[in-house]
């Protein structure tokens, strides 16, 4: 995705961001059908994801999974719960204070690792037994973002994530 001419107010509209986001939690899942183990730090790796993950392969476009700590409520009250726990959802990275939507197909630091946004990290199936049912359509459009590693580093809790013009 392509930002508009930097002359134009939708430009200026998509490159506005109110505040500097933080990483708030990481988690890892290192086999199939595990439960997700949470973690201060985690190492990033170019074009695989996080040292540790199952999902750390070659493909890269998912290789790392990032959520928005502001949608955890909603999420929770879709589904009828008071709160949701962070390593049911099965994402690597909770994020608070910027938009995850607005970094599709735009590159972002966490910390010193440089990411890019590839596409929306869709809910699976499995979100039914874990949230009950409706947990799936609970997750649609709040299912955060997947990206791939494009300069790794060691991720941590607290980092903050900016967007990086392009």
């Amino acid at each position: 995705m392509s930002l508009p001419p930097p002359e134009s107010e939708l430009h200026r509209l998509m490159t506005q961001f109110p505040r500097v986001g933080q990483l708030r939690w990481i988690g890892l899942r290192p086999a199939r059908n595990v439960p997700m183990r949470a973690v201060d730090s985690a190492e990033a790796v170019v074009g695989r994801g996080l040292h540790g993950d199952r999902y750390a392969s070659a493909s890269g476009k998912r290789g790392i999974t990032l959520i928005q700590a502001e949608h955890l409520p909603v999420i929770a009250a879709l589904v009828g719960l008071n709160a949701v726990e962070t390593a049911a959802l099965r994402r690597n990275l909770v994020v608070s204070g910027i938009p995850l939507i607005a970094l599709k197909g735009r590159r972002f630091r966490i910390g010193d690792v440089l990411c890019e946004g590839t596409a929306p990290c869709d809910p699976c199936s499995r979100m039914e037994a874990t949230l009950g049912p409706g947990g799936y359509n609970a997750m649609r459009g709040h299912g955060g973002l997947c990206a791939r590693v494009l300069q790794g580093g060691t991720l941590r809790v607290g980092d903050a994530v900016t967007w990086i013009e392009d």
